[in-house]
């Protein structure tokens, strides 16, 4: 999309709109961070107007380059770009930056603000965000391009800082994207030497080329970020470079053009001030009032009518490799859409009729592992992996083929390597880019590294799916560094996750069938590494999963009580049940797998599962505090509110008191106690 010479003398104007677009909003704030958009001004001008492929018109082409800004601080560099190139994004949006329900929040963020393509902030993700992207384009080219017809052919850039590279996730995505030789994919580093706390070489002194050739990378520069000619050279490098990710390094000034706070930390993250912005007109030759950009300029970034022409020799390249292949091409347009397959009801039922018919002890983890076995050669759509525990999580089913040993195969399976949080942004980044559904593995307990990106697929309700195996003290010997215990509460307290933990076969296969249909955020499985026994195909049952708490077994008798259990704990309900039972107390066994599905209920099936007058006693193996809810003040919850220790399971759930008998005692006691009450629950 490389357009005509443009004369030094207006680039150096076009760049100012957007310093004084982001100087002019950000004191109207009085909020932002400025330091970033006036350095890196340059580099967005010659980036944008001659590299970037884009239509403003339409944000969602399939086909567009992708562009990140990591550093998302610096947000008002983006939303000045995108308002003048033509973007859905207004000046009175602008001018509303930072204020509550305008499209200009104070951190870019994707589905709010048109032509954002993924929300930053938390430093590091966007850059591992982009390697998804890259990474995603990179194999939907392989399964999709054939001779003649590159249908999948764009770039992925991304703006960074040194913020970004300090923050360890930054070795984890940019190691992975030198292994996968994402060739599309390019970084320019704001290198300023600043940051809040001042000059980093008090903190930050990588060798930050160095370390990117060591990763596989090609370094371009440093070049001066303020020299469109010497940054139009390093684009026309980078392009041209084959087999690696290119990282061009960018010697930049923070604040460039204000007079007195340029080169400092005081232009990081406040605004400048009256006098210093018009001290920077002066200086600048900007004589346009605040917020004013001239026609003149405004016509030379306006970028809709060579986005326009673009796109539509795409759709007619698109046209043509539909007429040649049209199952193909019909493929491509449903996975972008993120739909599933027409045959999907067909789908789902063989895959929850085969779990159902499983008998027998299964782990949780193996009978996810069964359900990849039934769905990968279905779901063309599916990118697996793992955090270097493939062989533990049993996340590579039968149809799997690994990225290290695909050879002319479409790879469908990455071995991330231990890198828990780099996994997850760049699932994060391979769900927005569209046309994969990402799922990847590792210890529940581990989802602690990971719990930022994970947050970050739900604030951005993106489909990943969290595969996370060893999912209580169940898992035995490995310890207390290895047991998680407030994992699960802590990620039920996620908006917009849903976090599964299934008790057998049916409730694993309802779990992935939802998770994969759900359109508007991601999930969590969690999964056990012992044995848990089938509970039964009642044809009736998975669709009473699919609610997230059911009644598993009901009473024998009139209700006295509820038990309330996940996982391998419902085989421990189950036996309480007959205990009392044997005892003539009548209790009723719910089934929780997945508390938030179970919250967005209507009241009456909370009602019919729970009804608010009987006692209520829960049993999970983690901390107990997540189930006060359910069990009100009257209840009761058998959990764990300290650490594990090492030893075989078994022992550990009687140590823990997590066993039938005193599940039984705790229930009868608790009757007792309320008969003996006013009963308030």
């Amino acid at each position: 999309m490389e357009r005509d010479p443009t004369p030094l003398a207006l680039r150096r104007d076009l760049a100012n709109a957007l310093r004084f677009l982001t100087v002019d909003a950000v004191e109207q704030a009085k909020s932002g961070h400025p330091g970033a958009p006036l350095g890196m001004a340059d580099i967005a001008e010659v980036l944008w107007r001659d590299h970037l492929k884009h239509n403003p018109a339409n944000p969602q082409w399939p086909d567009r380059d992708r562009f990140v800004l990591s550093n998302g601080h610096g947000s008002m560099l983006l939303y000045a770009l995108l308002h003048l190139s033509g973007y859905a994004l207004a000046l009175d949006d602008l001018k509303a930056f930072r204020q509550f329900a305008s499209k200009t929040a104070g951190h870019p963020e994707v589905g709010h603000t048109p032509g954002v393509e993924t929300t930053t902030g938390p430093l590091g993700q966007g850059l591992a965000n982009a390697v998804g992207m890259a990474l995603a384009e990179k194999l939907l080219a392989q399964r999709y391009n054939r001779p003649g017809h590159n249908i999948v052919d764009h770039r992925s850039w991304v703006f960074l800082g040194d913020g970004c590279l300090m923050e360890g996730i930054s070795h984890e995505a940019c190691s992975l994207a030198g292994v996968w030789g994402l060739d599309k994919l390019v970084a320019f580093y704001d290198d300023n030497g600043i940051s809040i706390d001042g000059h980093v070489d008090g903190w930050f002194r990588d060798d930050t080329p160095g370390r990117f050739r060591a990763y596989g990378w090609q370094v371009v520069g440093p070049v001066d970020g303020h020299d469109a000619t010497a940054l139009a050279a390093a684009i026309a490098e980078a392009k041209a470079v084959r087999g690696k990710p290119v990282l061009i390094v960018c010697r930049t000034r923070i604040g460039h053009g204000a007079p007195s706070k340029a080169g400092t930390h005081d232009v990081h993250g406040a605004p400048l001030g009256a006098g210093e912005i018009a001290a920077m007109r002066a200086a600048l030759n900007w004589p346009h009032p605040p917020f004013v950009v001239p026609e003149a300029l405004r016509a030379a970034w306006d970028a809709r009518a060579v986005g326009d022409r673009a796109e539509s020799a795409w759709r007619a390249s698109f046209a043509a490799y539909r007429r040649q292949y049209p199952e193909l091409a019909a493929e491509f347009e449903r996975t972008q859409a993120g739909g599933l397959p027409e045959s999907w009801p067909e789908i789902r039922g063989e895959l929850l009729a085969g779990a159902a018919a499983k008998s027998g002890g299964i782990a949780s983890r193996k009978s996810s592992q069964n359900c990849l076995d039934f769905l990968v050669d279905r779901l063309p759509e599916l990118l697996g992996g793992s955090a270097d525990l493939t062989g533990s999580n049993l996340t590579a089913g039968r149809g799997s083929v690994a990225w290290h040993a695909a050879g002319e195969r479409t790879p469908n399976y990455l071995s991330y390597g231990v890198r828990e949080f780099g996994m997850s942004a760049v699932m994060n980044g391979v769900a927005l880019h569209g046309g994969l559904i990402p799922y990847g593995g590792t210890f529940a307990v581990f989802s602690d590294y990971a719990r930022n990106a994970i947050r970050m697929s739900a604030l951005m309700q993106q489909r990943v799916v969290h595969v996370l195996t060893h999912d209580s003290i169940g898992l035995g010997e490995d310890g207390p560094t290895h047991q998680p215990v407030e994992h699960l509460g802590s990620l039920r307290l996620i908006p917009g996750l849903d976090v599964w933990r299934p008790c057998d076969e049916l409730e694993t296969a309802v779990a992935w069938a939802e998770s994969l249909q759900r359109g508007d955020g991601p999930s969590a499985l969690f999964l056990s590494r012992q044995n848990l026994d089938q509970c039964g195909g009642d044809p009736g049952r998975a669709e009473a999963i699919a609610r997230g708490g059911y009644i598993l077994r009901e009473a024998d008798g009139p209700l006295q009580a509820v038990i309330i259990a996940t996982g391998s704990e419902i085989g421990i309900a189950l036996a309480a049940q007959r205990e009392l039972a044997a005892q003539g107390v009548a209790v009723r066994v719910v089934s929780m797998p997945c508390c938030e599905r179970f919250d967005r209920q209507p009241g009456a099936w909370k009602r019919s599962v729970l009804p608010p007058e009987v006692v209520r006693v829960a049993i999970e193996a983690a901390h107990p505090d997540p189930w006060r809810k359910y069990v009100g003040l009257a209840g009761e919850v058998l959990g764990i509110d300290g650490f594990g220790a090492s030893a075989p399971a078994a022992d550990l759930y009687r140590h823990f008191g997590l066993t039938a008998a005193r599940l039984t005692s705790v229930v009868v006691e608790t009757i007792a106690r309320e008969s003996a009450s006013d009963g308030d629950f």
